[in-house]
């Protein structure tokens, strides 16, 4: 699969306001991590990167990089969650590992990782 699938992406702003009001989050020092159980099969993630963070090369550099770790990490997830996460000012100059290990913390804070054997 390339990228993220626009059936499991978060677009509409109703859905992000929903997500904030009605959710949980966990927060790290590169990322805010929110969620909020869906009625789905699937996982629907959103991804925030202000304009205070940078020039729109920036934003799309640590964009690209949420979504790739979100990628690589889906077959870890509990099903049936939206997912937002935001970027905060420490995730621009941050390396990938750094930014990696920040979302999986927010995740296992959340339990949102399967246990061994768990579906």
């Amino acid at each position: 699969m390339n990228g993220v699938n626009p059936e499991t992406s978060l677009k509409q702003n109703s859905d992000f306001r929903a997500v904030y009001a009605r959710g949980k989050s966990a927060v790290s020092p590169r990322a805010v991590l929110y969620c909020r159980k869906n009625r789905r099969k699937q996982n629907r993630v959103g991804f925030t990167v202000s304009r205070k963070l940078g020039n729109a090369v920036t934003r799309n550099r640590v964009r690209r990089r949420l979504r790739e770790i979100m990628r690589l990490h889906a077959d870890e997830l509990l099903k049936g969650w939206d997912l937002i996460l935001v970027a905060r000012t420490r995730a621009v100059n941050s390396d990938y590992e750094k930014l990696e290990a920040d979302v999986l913390r927010c995740l296992r804070q959340l339990h949102l990782l399967k246990e061994d054997g768990e579906e």
